[in-house]
């Protein structure tokens, strides 16, 4: 939310110093990265909203509960439902500003997996709640070269107050996990990192429009879909399995991934052909 004022009064001051004392009519050359700050202004607003309000649905007995609270609160915020919303919008806009849409997603594609990598750091660093199972198993003897917080984490402080009461603590968050868990967000920023590379690595190789995208669609469907096999979060029953609503997203957006790149695929041949 900060950050959306600091661009929003940046993108106002902007503007406030281009006015003439008379008012002159020109044509002048945008460059979309000319409309950077205007697109980073919409997505952090639609992407806080979008994720509260899949957060909201997804814990939808609290929601219930206290509707006004569980929107106003700072905690609960869903990565798909910003991504979903975010995306939205600035691909309504990009048309709106005859922004070649296929490029904008190419281009967006390395930093949206790397965004969500630096999100996961909060989520480990701040212990938020938004970890794995539980893990009470050793370290297996292979692993020797691991750190043990790497296998297995109890959280102390944690700001969702979840555990014991540490003996002697008296701050606002005295809670650590009184059985570790799998630290999954470190996981996240693992694997998003290496993805974010490959598709770095891949920019320049890229010859059809919006393939980039698609290759993002697939890799962030199959890391999501992996990690939450061990991750907290409600569980659905759907045909003998029981998977979470990430689970579900993620699925869908890697079948839609290989959708997008064969469709792309296609009708390059056809226009080349």
């Amino acid at each position: 939310i900060l950050g959306a004022l600091l661009f929003g009064g940046l993108h106002y001051w902007e503007k406030q110093r281009e006015i003439l004392p008379e008012p002159v009519i020109k044509e002048e050359m945008i460059m979309p990265h000319q409309r950077l700050t205007e697109m980073i202004t919409l997505a952090a607003i639609s992407g806080v909203i979008g994720s509260k309000v899949l957060a909201s649905v997804e814990d939808w007995d609290n929601f219930v509960k206290d509707p006004i609270g569980s929107l106003l609160s700072f905690s609960g915020l869903t990565y798909y439902g910003g991504l979903i919303a975010a995306a939205t919008l600035i691909i309504l806009y990009a048309k709106r500003k005859k922004i070649p849409v296929l490029h904008l997603m190419d281009t967006a594609a390395p930093a949206l997996i790397l965004g969500y990598a630096i999100g996961r750091m909060g989520c480990q660093f701040s212990g938020d709640g938004d970890w794995g199972i539980i893990n009470p198993n050793p370290k297996p003897d292979w692993m020797g070269f691991v750190p043990d917080w790497l296998w297995s984490y109890n959280y102390p402080h944690n700001v969702a107050n979840e555990g014991i009461h540490i003996p002697g603590c008296e701050d606002i968050y005295c809670r650590v996990l009184e059985v570790p868990v799998y630290p999954t967000p470190l996981y996240e920023i693992f694997l998003c990192t290496v993805i974010f590379l490959i598709l770095w690595s891949m920019r320049k190789n890229i010859k059809i429009p919006g393939t980039l995208f698609a290759f993002y669609l697939m890799f962030n469907g199959i890391e999501r879909f992996l990690v939450e096999t061990i991750r907290v979060n409600p569980r659905y029953e759907f045909l003998g399995m029981n998977p979470s609503q990430a689970q579900f997203i993620a699925l869908g957006l890697f079948l839609l991934g290989v959708l997008f790149y064969f469709f792309l695929r296609i009708r390059h041949n056809n226009k080349t052909g």
